[in-house]
This record gives structure tokens, C-alpha cells and sequence, in this order.
């Protein structure tokens, strides 16, 4: 494990539209909150494809681009490492980053099936270094202060949780048929998208403890091959030739938490106009909170005020009172705004924290195991699916 008296060496694995957000987000760690993290040295980029990685160590200042995973885990000087590539791969690259004594930070969700996502939990338990896992969203200064709102009991009694996650990335139908559109039921829109609103429900809410009423569908059961590399949610050239999409454009289901709280889930990736959709309200008997990613720097808070004349909705802009954001940003000031990009260096500084074993570091990242009980969700909605929207109890939380 790094100490403080040495640079932490740090790779990530996947140059696309996440892998460059987790780039990014090593090289701006240094730059937030106090005092304590040793020196990041950017090491390096591994992506089968060499000229998207070499434009990502550009971008962001790492030293080289390697060509696979397999050099990422046979080099010595590399200490920590982010996986951002396909889901199936998941597994097998833990494995190794861990066997050789690298500290792991994966994407969500945790990997292609719910065997390998247990495999991976277990890899966890016995593992001598850190694991985690990218539940970006944890770290949006808003949803942060929401949480905090309902674990002080401002709202009351909690009713309803009702959320979405809507974006558009596959509302083309001539959109390439990747590897995101394989898999089978849950591996679409459920766990590309849907394990980031089910986590921020159990982060605000507490633990679900059974899904029903669930509802899969696919708009577009075919989409054109591509003829080259499809990168992240791009457009690519396409031939004449269709594959078939084996996995859902779009699901809902209902959920009982453990507290006895009802919640509402939907998610989409053909929803028209909505690129990145995440949103959420959580109400109680004595107020209310809302969310959208769209308007990331604020949310809508409504309680009991003593004075009617002054109840109703009001907007919280982000500023120096919400978490992450003293210290997290160059100008701390409100109003100035907070992004998605800020997210994944909070998360990158989470997790080189853990590394380090900084003094005071910031929350912990989520572990394997709570991306194990994600998948658990997710395997329940598509149980529910198929059995006519029966309930399915989720196992427990740990």
C-alpha cells in the first residue's frame, strides 16, 4: 500500500466517455479539499484501441498508453486502477488487478452477470487491498444534502420515492448495435442507467427489501452492425447488416423498503430529448426534496415552516453549505455552479483516500458488495418481469 512519503502511481483501463471522466478525475485529486494525499503520478491508459487511448493520456497528462489490461497488471510501478470497459470483463480483470496487488476501482454495474458480480464480492472479502466501486452520483453535493435532510428527519415520516433515470443515447434506430444492447434482460437500460437511480434510492432512502409490477421492453429489437469501434454512446458508421438487441430499452417496477417506504422506478435510454435524465423526489409527512441532473447545481426543498405565508418550494443552489462543495471547488461561492466531472474527482479523492489511509478523508466509495446488492435489485425487477409483475423479495442488506 502507498504512503504518504510516496506517489501514488494510478492507471485507468478504458480511454471512452467514462474512462476519460475517471482520467480526469485522478489528475484534479490534489487540487480539492485539505492537505494529505501523497503525489498522483498519471501513469498510464490501456485501450485496445491505441489511438483513443493515446488522444485520452494527451488530454490528461499520463505518461503512456498501453495496449491491453494484461500490461496494466503485469507492471510493477502501478498501484491503483480504474476499470471503465465492458461489463463482462469485469471479473476477470479484478481478479488480476487484485492477485498483483493493485487497489481496484470499478465501474458500475459491478460485472456482466449476477455470478460473476458474486464472485467478485467474495474477491472482496479476502482481498488485502481496496476495492470500490464508481456510484457516481453519491457524490453530487445535492443528492448529498438530501440525504442529510431525510437522516436528520426534517421530512418526516417518508411516503414516497419516486425516480427516473431517462436518457436518449439509443432513441436512433440507426444508432450502432454495441456491446451495451448484448447480454440478455437487466443488462440494458436496468443496469446501465437503472443501478445508478436504484443506488442514490437505498443512499437517500434506506434499503429495498422487495420489487413488483415490473415491466420490461425493447422499442428497437434491431439495430445495423457497425463497421469500426463504437465508442461509448457515439454515432459510428454502420453497414446494411442488423443484429438482434438482446436486452431492454426501457423498465419500470415498484419497490417496498425495508422502513415500509413505496417507491417508483423507471428507466429509459430511447427517451427522446433527455440526455442525461437522472431525477428523483423523496417525500415524507413533513416536507419534500427533488433532484434532476439536468439542473445539478440545485435542488427542491419544501418543509413545515411555522409561517404559512412563507411555505412552498424553494430552490437550494449549491454553494459552500452542501457537502463536497467547500473546498471541492476553485470559486466557493454559490451559484457558481457543480458538474458531473466534479463528481468523479470527489470520487477519485474518495478512493485514494482509502488507498493512502489519509487521516480525515471523505466518505468512503461504494464496495463490491454494495454493487453485488444492486445486481441482486435488478435480477429481482427481472424476476418480476417474467412471472407477470409478482413481488420478489431482494435479499437483505448486510
Amino acid at each position: 500500500m502507498a504512503t504518504s512519503a510516496e506517489p501514488i502511481s494510478v492507471a485507468v483501463i478504458g480511454a471512452g466517455m467514462a474512462g476519460r471522466s475517471h482520467a480526469a478525475g485522478y489528475r484534479n485529486v490534489n487540487t480539492v479539499f485539505g492537505a494529505g494525499l501523497p503525489p498522483v503520478r498519471l501513469a498510464a491508459i490501456a485501450d485496445a484501441n491505441v489511438g483513443l487511448g493515446e488522444d485520452a493520456a494527451r488530454r490528461y497528462g499520463y505518461e503512456k498508453v498501453l495496449p491491453s489490461w494484461e500490461a496494466v497488471v503485469e507492471d510493477p510501478t502501478i498501484d491503483a486502477v480504474s476499470i471503465v470497459v465492458g461489463n463482462a470483463l469485469h471479473r476477470p480483470i479484478a481478479e488480476a488487478l487484485v492477485a498483483a496487488g493493485k487497489h481496484v476501482l470499478c465501474e458500475k454495474p459491478l460485472a456482466g452477470s449476477l455470478e460473476d458480480a458474486r464472485a467478485m464480492a467474495e474477491l472482496e472479502r479476502t482481498a488485502d487491498v481496496v476495492t470500490a466501486v464508481g456510484y457516481t452520483f453519491r457524490r453530487s453535493p445535492a443528492i448529498a444534502a438530501i440525504r442529510d435532510h431525510v437522516r436528520r428527519g426534517e421530512l418526516g415520516d417518508l411516503t414516497l420515492f419516486s425516480g427516473r433515470y431517462w436518457c436518449d443515447y439509443a432513441a436512433d434506430p440507426n444508432g450502432p448495435l454495441s456491446w451495451r444492447f448484448k447480454g440478455g434482460p437487466g443488462s440494458g437500460a436496468l443496469g446501465d442507467i437503472g443501478a445508478h437511480v436504484i443506488d442514490a434510492a437505498e443512499y437517500v432512502a434506506g434499503p429495498i427489501a422487495s420489487v413488483s409490477g415490473a415491466a420490461l421492453s425493447t422499442q428497437i429489437p434491431k439495430r445495423r452492425l457497425p463497421l469500426g469501434a463504437v465508442v461509448g454512446h457515439n454515432a459510428a458508421p454502420v453497414s446494411d447488416e442488423f443484429g438482434e438487441v438482446e436486452n431492454e430499452d426501457t423498465a419500470s417496477f415498484t419497490a417496498r423498503f425495508e422502513s415500509g417506504l413505496v417507491g417508483t422506478f423507471s428507466v429509459s435510454r430511447t427517451a427522446f430529448g433527455l440526455p442525461n435524465g437522472l431525477s428523483f423526489d423523496v417525500l415524507g409527512l413533513r416536507g419534500r426534496a427533488a433532484f434532476d441532473q439536468h439542473r445539478p447545481a440545485e435542488y427542491v426543498f419544501d418543509d413545515a415552516q411555522p409561517e404559512a405565508r412563507t411555505r412552498g418550494a424553494r430552490q437550494i443552489i449549491a454553494g459552500p453549505q452542501l457537502p463536497y462543495f467547500a473546498g471541492g471547488v476553485p470559486m466557493e461561492a454559490p451559484g457558481v455552479g457543480a458538474s458531473n466531472a466534479d463528481n468523479f474527482t470527489y470520487q477519485a479523492r474518495a478512493f485514494l483516500d482509502q488507498v493512502a489511509g489519509v487521516a480525515d478523508p471523505l466518505p468512503a466509495c461504494a464496495t463490491f458488495a454494495d454493487a453485488l446488492r444492486t445486481m441482486e435489485i435488478i435480477q429481482a425487477v427481472v424476476d418480476s418481469s417474467r412471472n407477470g409483475g409478482a413481488l420478489i423479495p431482494v435479499p437483505p442488506a448486510a
